[in-house]
């Protein structure tokens, strides 16, 4: 995996469980929990990679692991350091720029440009996925019972399956203009 891209995808994770961290010490069973509940379970973690994650932050002087609790898990507590970088992290805006590239978008640039792949086709199979996904959240959001945190994650999910349904529709006009 090509490293600028990991560190995007990781970042929200290690920024997340400094969040977590910053309302009291925890162990990673817990964090991981808080973090997929506070994301609406849209975001599973793996046990091994908030574990990893908390070494990093140790590395970094952003947490210290403390005493053992009564199962013998680490708890770890976040530092002066820590609550900075949490405090920036919050106080800075995301940048388009800063995100990984929308597969979507490139999948269907280089169908049009190959002139070899039926681009109606793939739009409407997306379009279908989109759909499925769309009905999904909406059902997981009725659901809901985790309060603000897990609706407000729900709710960009959400905007952001009807904002690609029009866009899918823009590309399907665009290319019905180019015939």
């Amino acid at each position: 995996m090509h490293t600028a891209y990991a560190y995007l995808v990781l970042m929200p994770v290690r920024h997340g469980l400094l969040a977590l961290l910053s309302m009291g010490p925890r162990h990673g069973y817990q964090l991981r929990a808080e973090f997929e509940v506070s994301t609406g379970e849209t975001w599973p973690l793996n046990i091994g990679q908030v574990y990893t994650t908390l070494s990093r932050l140790e590395r970094d002087g952003l947490v210290k692991p403390g005493e053992s609790d009564e199962q013998g898990r680490v708890v770890y507590t976040i530092t002066a350091a820590g609550r900075e970088e949490v405090e920036r992290w919050f106080s800075t805006p995301v940048i388009h720029s800063d995100r990984p590239r929308d597969e979507l978008v490139i999948k269907l640039a280089m169908a049009v440009a190959a002139k070899k792949a039926d681009v109606a086709e793939v739009i409407r199979k997306q379009r279908t996925a989109t759909m499925r996904d769309l009905q999904r959240l909406t059902r997981t959001k009725r659901a809901a019972t985790e309060g603000a945190a897990q609706r407000l994650v729900l709710d960009s999910m959400i905007f952001k399956a009807e904002a690609e349904q029009r866009w899918l529709d823009h590309c399907e006009a665009v290319l019905m203009e180019e015939r």
